[in-house]
Order: C-alpha cells, then sequence, then structure tokens
C-alpha cells in the first residue's frame, strides 16, 4: 500500500468515527447503523451488551430517548491500517447529556462519560470503508441528569 492509499485510508476511518458521534448528536442516531458492515458489531464489554447487525444496531441507537440532548468530544483519534481492506482504530470520547431537554441552554455540568472505542474497519468491494466492530471502554459513567431535577438528583 503506498503511503497516499494509506493516508485516504486512515482518513476514511477517521470521518467514520466522527460521523458517528454526529449522527448521534446532531442527526437522526439510527442512521448510524448504516455506517457499519451489514454483519456490523456495537458491544459493551462491562455489561455484555452485543448488537449485531444493521436492523438490530437501527433499532438500538433509534431507541434513545427522543427528548435527549447529547454532546460528544472526540480526541486522540488513532487509525493503523492493517491490510489493504482493514484498519483499526483507538479514539476517547467524553459525552455530555441530558433526557427532559425542551430548549434552551442547560446549565453545563460534569460529562456523563469519559471513556474510549476499540474500532475495526473493512472496506467494501466498491472502496468504502465501514465500522465492522465498535466496542465501548467506559472507566467514566454515571447517570444522565434531567435538566428539571435539582442537581442532587440529576447526578
Amino acid at each position: 500500500m503506498d503511503p497516499m492509499e494509506r493516508l485516504l485510508a486512515e482518513r476514511a476511518c477517521e470521518r467514520l468515527i466522527l460521523d458517528f458521534v454526529h449522527r448521534l448528536d446532531l442527526g437522526e442516531p439510527s442512521s448510524v447503523a448504516g455506517l457499519f458492515t451489514e454483519d456490523g458489531v456495537w458491544r459493551w464489554p462491562h455489561d455484555g451488551r452485543r448488537v449485531e447487525g444493521r436492523d438490530a444496531l437501527r433499532a438500538y441507537f433509534g431507541s434513545r430517548p427522543a427528548d435527549r440532548l447529547s454532546r460528544r468530544m472526540m480526541s486522540n483519534i488513532l487509525v493503523t491500517v492493517t491490510s489493504p481492506d482493514t484498519a483499526r482504530a483507538v479514539s476517547y470520547f467524553t459525552t455530555y447529556r441530558v433526557d427532559g431537554y425542551e430548549g434552551g441552554v442547560v446549565p453545563a455540568g460534569p460529562p456523563v462519560q469519559i471513556g474510549h472505542y476499540e474500532d475495526t474497519f473493512r472496506r467494501t468491494g466498491d472502496g468504502t470503508w465501514l465500522l465492522a466492530a465498535r466496542t465501548l471502554h467506559l472507566p467514566f459513567g454515571g447517570p444522565t441528569p434531567r435538566p428539571n431535577l435539582p442537581a442532587a438528583h440529576g447526578s
């Protein structure tokens, strides 16, 4: 693989990482399923959660509360191309989130989650890179607050 092909593969995978969180935060959450291969997997080993296949991913991410406001910050994205058609990545994330959002500005509080993703990618026959698997690692997490509750109840 020449350096330009490697660079383009890395950028395509980085773009998937960012597109994923933009769709969750600013778009239609169920649409993240389209960023995965047909047999793609999302998992959270902490509680044994595993969601496999685009239909299941669409239902899982589409079940998020309609009144959820979230913003994720992504950083330390490191993509490693492992072959012309496969890659892996590690990226850090911080999530700010509230449920019960009705508009306006919500007072900033601490993040609800801080963790990292481990991703594997596969290039399809038409040259498109997709997520084959995404694993969530969450060493810092707490409940999602509701802005209409006192701070003591939402933390």
